[in-house]
């Protein structure tokens, strides 16, 4: 018999047993949907990190630096990381306001204690000239916080794109005048989105000079600090010469701590790898039980046809074309049922995709090209036992099967 003609029959022989055909597939059609998606979800999370990240800027270095004799170090800092030009392209102090910020234009008031949606709660900031180089941050309309208005404190501030929708409207808000707490801010600039999911935030913040955290925050000392880097060897290389000199300026008398999110990238990512088998693994079971359900039926199906089984054999069949009917039909079987398992896994991402992540989500083509392998090796590895079986059945015994 050739593998035509072994197709044929195993084609025939699951189009008449229909119903324990579908439901002998739907093992397999479950778990395979079952990887896919998991799988999938996985790879949408490290999607979603990824774009966080770098939306917090690429070769950032966060550095936190404090003595305990409340020396102000942000000189001293800037001054060192200018002479690292090599590595460093500026720093400018980060300093955030948790406390009660409540912003008025007009009739519109907006706080971060009574936003009734976290999108919508501003957030205040405060740094130097360099601090939107820093952040990851570019001018789409107006100008940058200057030198000049450090110095001078300025009552000036440039607003995330959210930020100035919300004010704003349509309007164009350069040159108008806010107050942050009562105070009055002219509007210098207009930041360029940077985070349309809503993730970190950015396009919420209102950046004024760090001078002002006298007045806004009754503080006139800060620890955070936030540089840029060239590159990425530059990243490695200035948070080495950071940490001796701060180690040099402070000592013992303070702490500092100088580290990159793409440390936490890197933790992040290894996590997820985890997290990619153990949701591989719980899918697997899943598939194990279609697998054992697939070689239940084609038990079955060799019991029904042993008198089949026997005729062909006494009329001279070898025992591997009855192992390769046997196997071909299992993995037909098992062939279908995986097509239909990566439609219903598409389908099933597509729908994660945009419930979870609100993004697009679909199985990558080694996922897709995988599974369907999974499920012929499925048919392979558990049709094998029933196909054996089969071949070794003598002809006489066989033959007197009812």
């Amino acid at each position: 018999m050739n593998l035509n003609q072994a197709f044929k029959i195993a084609a025939k022989s699951i189009a008449a047993k229909k119903g324990r055909s579908a439901l002998t597939m739907l093992g397999v059609i479950i778990g395979l949907a079952a990887v896919i998606i998991l799988v999938s979800y996985a790879q949408g999370q490290n999607a979603q990190m990824r774009a966080y990240y770098e939306s917090l800027g690429t070769n950032i270095i966060n550095i936190e630096a404090s003595s305990w004799s409340g020396r102000d170090l942000t000189d001293d800092l800037y001054a060192y990381c200018m002479e690292m030009d090599d590595y460093v392209l500026g720093v400018s102090p980060k300093i955030e306001m948790w406390n009660d910020i409540v912003i008025k234009y007009g009739a519109k008031t907006l706080s971060n204690m009574t936003a009734e949606r976290w999108e919508d709660t501003p957030q205040l900031a405060m740094g130097n000239h360099q601090f939107s180089l820093c952040s990851n941050y570019t001018i789409a309309k107006g100008r940058d916080i200057s030198y000049l208005d450090v110095q001078k404190y300025n009552q000036v501030c440039v607003l995330g794109s959210h930020m100035a929708e919300l004010i704003f409207n349509y309007a164009n808000p350069i040159g108008q005048t806010i107050t942050i707490n009562n105070l009055p801010f002219e509007v210098i600039g207009v930041y360029e989105e940077q985070d349309p999911n809503f993730m970190t935030g950015k396009d919420n913040y209102i950046v004024v000079p760090y001078t002002m955290t006298r007045y806004l925050n009754s503080s006139t000392s800060w620890s955070s600090f936030v540089a840029k880097a060239k590159d990425g060897p530059s990243t490695t290389k200035a948070i080495t010469l950071l940490n001796g000199f701060l180690k040099g300026l402070i000592g013992e008398n303070g702490y500092y701590n100088v580290q990159t999110p793409n440390q936490w990238q890197e933790q992040g990512d290894e996590q997820i790898k985890l997290q990619q088998r153990f949701l591989g693994g719980i899918a697997a079971i899943s598939l194990a039980v279609g697998g054992i359900g697939i070689m239940n039926i084609m038990l079955v199906t060799v019991t029904e046809r042993t008198r089949e089984i026997g005729i062909r054999k006494a009329i001279g069949a070898e025992r591997k074309s009855i192992i390769a009917q046997f196997l071909i039909e299992a993995c037909m079987i098992c062939g279908i049922g995986g097509l239909l398992g990566i439609l219903v896994g598409y389908i099933g991402t597509l729908i994660v995709g945009k419930l979870s992540f609100n993004m697009i989500l679909l199985p990558s083509a080694g996922i897709t090209v995988g599974a369907f392998l999974i499920s012929v090796a499925l048919g392979i590895g558990f049709g094998l036992y029933p196909a054996i079986k089969a071949s070794g059945l003598q002809p006489v015994v066989a033959l007197r099967a009812e």
